[in-house]
C-alpha cells in the first residue's frame, strides 16, 4: 500500500483553509449586517472586538445568598444537556457582562440618537422583552438559558411590522438586543437566588449568544 507522507499535512492545510473560509464568510455577513444600520468597516471591526473580547469580562455588582442547595448533575433544556459544575463557593456573585450587556446597550443608544428613533424602539423592546422572558428559563447551577434562534426571528418580524422603510434593520437590532437583555436577564433577576451558581452574568453565559446572534440575524432578516 502506498503511503503519502504529506497526507496529514495536506489534511491540516485543508482544515485550516475551511476554518479561514468560514471566518471570512462569518465576518462578511456581520459586515453586511452592520452596514445596513449605518456602520462603516472600522466601526464594525471595533464592535466585533468589543463584543467578543468583552464577552470574557464580567464586572461584579452584587453578591447574594442562595435558596437552593441541592442541584442536579445534569440539566436538559430545549434538547440540550448541560453538565452542572459543583462548587463550594457560598452565594452567587452577580456580574454585568461587557460584551453581552454594555456594548449592545451603548450601540442601541447610539443608533437611537443617530436615526432619531425613540418611540418605535420602545414598543419593539417591550414586545421582545415579554416574549424572551417567557422563553428564558433559570437553570439551577448554570444560569439563564435561552433558545438562540427564536428572538432574532421575532425581532425581525416586529421591526418590519412597526417600522417603515430603511429604519427596519435599526429597529430590529435595538428591539432584539435590548429586548432580549431585559426579558431574559433583567426580568429574571428575582430567580437568581434559586439558581445557586457561583457567578451569574447579566448579558453573559447562556444569553450572550442569544443577544449577539439576535442583533446580527435580525438585521439581516429585516
Amino acid at each position: 500500500m502506498f503511503f503519502n507522507p504529506f497526507a496529514i499535512l495536506l489534511f491540516l492545510l485543508f482544515l485550516l483553509g475551511l476554518i479561514f473560509l468560514f471566518a471570512l464568510i462569518h465576518v462578511g455577513i456581520m459586515t453586511i449586517a452592520f452596514e445596513k444600520i449605518g456602520f462603516g468597516p472600522g466601526q464594525v471591526f471595533t464592535f466585533l472586538l468589543a463584543s467578543l473580547f468583552g464577552s470574557y469580562i464580567n464586572i461584579p455588582v452584587k453578591r447574594i445568598k442562595n435558596k437552593i442547595v441541592n442541584i442536579p448533575a445534569r440539566v436538559r433544556f430545549f434538547g440540550i444537556t448541560y453538565k452542572i459544575r459543583k462548587s463550594s463557593f457560598p452565594g452567587t456573585v452577580v456580574t454585568v457582562n461587557l460584551g453581552g450587556a454594555l456594548v449592545p446597550l451603548f450601540i442601541s443608544l447610539y443608533l437611537m440618537l443617530k436615526w432619531q428613533l425613540f418611540f418605535d424602539p420602545l414598543i419593539g423592546i417591550a414586545i421582545i422583552a415579554a416574549i424572551t422572558y417567557w422563553l428564558a428559563k433559570p437553570v439551577p447551577g448554570l444560569g439563564i438559558a435561552l433558545p438562540l434562534f427564536i428572538p432574532p426571528l421575532l425581532a425581525a418580524l416586529v421591526a418590519i411590522s412597526i417600522s417603515a422603510g430603511d429604519h427596519a434593520p435599526v429597529m430590529a437590532y435595538i428591539s432584539g438586543t435590548l429586548g432580549t437583555l431585559i426579558g431574559a436577564d433583567l426580568m429574571h433577576y428575582k430567580d437568581i437566588e434559586r439558581i445557586n451558581a457561583p457567578v451569574v452574568s447579566i448579558g453573559g453565559a447562556g444569553t450572550f449568544d442569544g443577544i449577539f446572534l439576535t442583533g446580527i440575524i435580525a438585521v439581516l432578516l429585516a
